[in-house]
């Protein structure tokens, strides 16, 4: 036993089976195609940039969809495109319903998802219910209103507290850091101090959902995207939405915790969320076959579970594994709690160890040789765990984190909280080909982040050829993914391991097996179809997956 979990794992077996009967039990059994996809996240800005603005774009993406139908990927996921003024990477959202002009228009949008299908990927989109932009038409007309205007009743408003108001009305800080609330000044002589709520940048002003326009808004923008050929959506900020009527004072200790259950956190997975998850349910009915995954930042099992409802989200991430340390105990846990949340509603999983929102692999394992190692093992883990798997854009190349000078970031957290170093580290663009910066993944002579002078050994052209690379190994393992194992039959057994390891069985009898010892260790008897490192005289190198049959 480790830390509590049990080796024969039967609550893991047996939540899987509820999956696999739900499974087996739906009318169209091609309709829950996300149960086992492996999705590649693409960072519109950092992908591919066709008009030489140094700006990945809608166009870009498209012109790179026969490498991602090399890499072997079922589905893409799509950063937010949309009108934005840009002060959060696009999750400022100006129009929902509009491209904006640096990602390209609705006709590229189109064609893009087109090409996608023809290449047979389906394409799943970010939605951003929580906020908007406070460009968005709506809070500017709540600013010009009054104070008892229905403008305001969209949005999040309330009296200061303190003397004359001056005082924001509770303690709730930003996720970005700061406080929560914004003050603005009332049209109108005599009306007490009004603020609005924001629980990310200033520029994110909070929607309310109790608004009956708010809630037929975001329907019309579904079935917009619906209408055009879309086949899901990523849900941000899922956990959030619902705020208690009463906004009572939070925890100070919550806001340095990702974990919204650790402390008292009214700010989100507020009882009042799974009624607006039941609302984005009711439109994805009317589209057979569509689906939504949310972005819920809870590691409590039980009130995770909640999310993945039959009435709710078809899918949602659990973040324990990217959280985990690379140490086989904390890692053995994460996946066992996982398996059991997502059980609990008989579902499957879907795992993450990378996205836009933290730290690369590579610089998160610890950097360097050991790093690069670590994050090829991980790898080779995730992609063997049941269930739908996400890869964010350049982990299949082990790209590392990137330092990055003041001037360029454009990340804001990086203004408002002095100690983070903001998320733009994992968001530099991805190097395609070639010896020097942007590695043509544009036509300018920077991109909009600069990239390291020293990636040329990681671009796509110089991994595609070569067997031993981060690339071919992603590429083999998603290959052997899909012949050797179902990702959808949910059974997974621990087996036993020398201490500083773990293994695990699955269909198909392939087991996985991690070294994180620090030293060399024998492998189980079996053909090894697949490893992170070199095996020699059947032993795994520390640091290192294999898959043996």
């Amino acid at each position: 036993m480790r830390r509590g979990v049990r080796s024969d794992s039967p609550g893991v077996v047996e939540a899987t089976r509820e999956s696999r009967q739900e499974a087996s039990t739906e009318t169209d059994r091609q309709a829950a195609w996300w149960q086992d996809a492996v999705v590649y996240v693409v960072y519109v800005r950092s992908f591919a940039d066709s008009d030489g603005d140094g700006i990945g774009d809608l166009d870009g993406v498209r012109s790179r969809l026969g490498y991602l139908e090399l890499l072997g990927v079922d589905a893409l996921w799509l950063t937010p495109f949309y009108v934005s003024p840009m002060a959060d990477g696009g999750y400022d959202v100006a129009d929902p319903r509009a491209v904006d002009p640096v990602f390209g228009d609705l006709d590229t949008f189109d064609a893009l998802v087109r090409d996608a299908h023809a290449h047979g990927m389906r394409v799943i989109i970010d939605l951003v219910p929580n906020h908007t932009s406070d460009q968005h038409e709506w809070f500017v007309q709540a600013c010009a209103a009054g104070a008892a205007g229905p403008e305001r009743d969209r949005y999040i408003f309330r009296s200061g507290s303190g003397p004359d108001g001056q005082q924001p009305p509770n303690n709730w800080v930003s996720a970005f850091g700061g406080p929560a609330w914004s003050k603005i000044s009332d049209g109108s002589a005599g009306e007490a101090s009004q603020w609005y709520l924001h629980l990310f940048s200033p520029e994110q002003p909070d929607l309310n959902w109790n608004n009956s326009e708010v809630r037929e808004d975001f329907a019309r923008t579904m079935r917009f995207w619906l209408d055009r050929g879309v086949d899901g959506f990523r849900i941000d900020v899922a956990h959030g939405m619902a705020k208690p009527a009463a906004l009572e004072n939070m925890d100070p200790r919550a806001a340095e915790s990702a974990d919204t259950s650790a402390y008292f956190d009214p700010r989100f997975d507020n009882d009042g969320v799974h009624d607006i998850h039941r609302h984005i349910r009711a439109v994805l009915d009317d589209y057979p076959g569509r689906m939504a995954i949310g972005e819920v930042w809870t590691f409590d099992e039980d009130r995770f579970s909640r999310y993945l409802a039959p009435d709710e989200l078809q899918q949602a991430f659990n973040f324990l594994l990217s959280q985990a340390p690379f140490d086989s105990d904390a890692i053995q846990e994460a996946i066992y709690r996982t398996l059991d949340a997502a059980g609990r509603a008989g579902r499957l999983p879907a795992w993450t160890l990378a996205s836009h929102d933290l730290s690369r692999q590579v610089t998160r394992y610890g950097g360097g040789a050991a790093g690069d190692r670590r994050a090829r093992a991980m790898a080779l883990v995730q992609l063997a765990l049941p269930g739908a798997v996400y890869l964010y854009n350049g982990e299949e190349l082990g790209l590392p984190d990137v330092d990055l000078p003041p001037g360029v970031l454009a990340d804001p957290m990086t203004r408002t909280r002095t100690d983070a170093r903001g998320r733009d580290r994992a968001r530099v663009p991805i190097p395609w080909e070639g010896t020097e910066p942007p590695y043509e993944f544009s036509a300018a002579e920077q991109a909009w982040l600069p990239m390291p002078a020293d990636w040329s050994d990681r671009t796509v052209a110089a991994q595609l050829e070569d067997p031993d690379s981060v690339l071919s190994l992603y590429r083999s393992a998603i290959e052997l993914r899909r012949t050797v194992l179902d990702s959808t039959d949910g059974t997974l057994e621990w087996s036993t391991a020398p201490a500083g390891c773990l293994a695990f069985r699955r269909s198909g009898g392939l087991v996985c097996v991690l070294n994180a010892s620090g030293a060399p260790v024998p492998l189980p008897e079996g053909e090894v179809l697949l490893a992170s490192a070199a095996v020699t005289d059947g032993t795994l190198p520390t640091d290192a997956a294999a898959w043996i049959r």
